[in-house]
């Protein structure tokens, strides 16, 4: 039997807060599942930027 998992599509536009959208996995993207980020900080505010899809999420 296979199960179809549902893929839920991300804005990648958007900067999305840890609070509302935690990791599915610890230290992955939750887009695409790739482990490299680009990290910055600008205001005290942690902003954390996938290197293969883009995908952002402030911690």
């Amino acid at each position: 039997m296979v199960e179809e998992q549902e893929k839920q599509e991300y804005d990648l536009n958007k900067i999305y807060t840890y609070k509302e959208l935690p990791d599915k996995i610890a230290g992955r993207c939750d887009n695409c599942g790739n482990t490299h980020f680009k990290s910055s900080v600008k205001d005290m505010v942690f902003l954390r930027e996938c290197r293969q899809c883009g995908m952002k999420k402030s911690i």
